[in-house]
């Protein structure tokens, strides 16, 4: 009998150490993936130095979360900093697989978002005011506007409203360095980021159909609950 239970005794330890082992590797994996975020970000940074370092980490970490919790891996992501007035270049395109920086651009706002500098958000269909947050981009199409690519928001009450509101890439002549130098300002869109049409072709052929955008104001309600930004283990 004492053998017996010497024997249970030690199934049972080995069974305690193989579970508390297995939540060491998945805690493990969790923590390198999480570094990983951080130093993709870091390298993102360095290749844009005209942005925000910390807005470029928060859209990597968001991209992470989005992953982790079932959405399709991408290769590339757009950044827009919207704390930045329209004059100057405040989108970013980031091939992720082998870091590179393939534009850096302007892209208007929404005209109920303000005038050079942004201040208000919506996602309210009607609002004319740009969404923050993170979005998947869709197919390409040809619309009013020619080229366009269409956005799908992921965040619910901030941005996924956007393809009912019709939010897309487009370009537009207001969004050139040329009206920016007439008017001392950005013209300004429906909620949509609009870029200069020079650029419109390339832009959207490296965005469309499933790769993440991501836009960005330090706006503390959205900060404080965004899901992606917060992000847990499922």
């Amino acid at each position: 009998m004492p053998r017996h239970s010497s024997a249970r005794r030690r199934a049972a330890s080995l069974r305690r150490v193989s579970v508390l082992v297995g939540l060491g590797i998945s805690g493990w994996l969790l923590c390198a993936g999480i570094a990983q975020a951080a130093d993709l970000g870091a390298r993102l940074a360095k290749l844009a130095p005209d942005a925000d370092p910390h807005v470029i980490s928060m859209a990597v970490s968001a991209v992470h979360c989005a992953e982790k919790h079932g959405q399709p891996d991408a290769d590339r992501l757009a950044v827009i900093d919207y704390s930045k007035p329209s004059t100057k270049r405040r989108l970013w395109v980031f091939k992720l697989s082998k870091p590179q920086l393939l534009f850096k651009e302007w892209v208007a706002h929404g005209s109920a978002t303000g005038g050079n500098k942004a201040t208000h958000f919506s996602n309210k269909p009607g609002s004319h005011a740009s969404s923050l947050g993170l979005f998947r981009t869709l197919a390409s199409y040809h619309g009013r506007h020619g080229l366009s690519l269409r956005l799908k928001g992921l965040e619910p009450g901030i941005n996924d409203n956007a393809y009912k509101r019709a939010i897309v890439i487009h370009s537009a002549k207001y969004a050139t360095p040329a009206f920016i130098h007439r008017v001392g300002r950005m013209g300004r869109s429906w909620g949509c980021p609009a870029v200069r049409p020079a650029i419109i072709e390339p832009l959207v052929n490296s965005l469309k159909d499933g790769q993440y955008v991501f836009a960005y104001y330090p706006k503390p309600s959205w900060i404080k609950h965004s899901e992606y930004l917060h992000c847990s283990a499922s």
